[in-house]
């Protein structure tokens, strides 16, 4: 079922300045103004603004999945790489000021919602998915292999803030490719 054009506006603007300024350096009366709607339309959509948070995580996280999925084959030669690269194309595309799930865990934590479920949730999927490609490959010691490409991408993450995503991605392809070489 397609969302209203309103509910798509509300979820575009709110991602975008939960991104540029926080969670909690947002309030709902901005988010109303900026997507040029009624208060009322945004409680007839989201009865909260944990609830709108929600809906943007989820939203971002589909769309990063689809993004991994358009750019990745699994059965080329090495996923791996591929999955580095494209996680580098999203974070210089979408990505560059960090990571919204680490921030949300950061600000939702331990504060028994949804949204710190969701974050949380979006990490434990992208380990299961290298674990995948691991077995897939035939690679013993997939949990191990897994962890490390967490990391590398996280480390990814976290140096796009400091020296860009280009630079940060061509480090983690050089590592990347260090670790399916020690795999083979």
């Amino acid at each position: 079922m397609r969302r209203s054009a309103k509910k798509e506006a509300l979820l575009e603007v709110a991602e975008r300045l939960f991104y540029e300024h926080g969670f909690r350096g947002v309030g709902l009366k901005q988010i109303i103004n900026e997507a040029n709607v009624a208060s009322m339309t945004l409680y007839n959509h989201f009865s909260s603004k944990e609830n709108l948070v929600e809906e943007v995580l989820k939203q971002r996280e589909e769309r990063y999945w689809s993004y991994l999925d358009s750019h990745v084959e699994m059965d080329s030669d090495s996923p791996f790489i591929l999955v580095v690269e494209a996680h580098g194309r999203w974070l210089k595309e979408e990505s560059y000021k960090g990571d919204m799930f680490i921030r949300a865990i950061e600000d939702y934590a331990g504060s028994d919602n949804e949204i710190e479920n969701i974050a949380r949730g979006h990490k434990s999927k992208l380990l299961h998915y290298f674990q995948q490609l691991a077995q897939k490959k035939k690679i013993d010691n997939e949990r191990d292999l897994a962890n490390q490409f967490i990391l590398l991408l996280e480390g990814t993450t976290s140096m796009t803030t400091l020296i860009g995503a280009e630079k940060a991605t061509e480090y983690s392809i050089a590592m990347a490719r260090t670790l399916v070489q020690h795999t083979s």
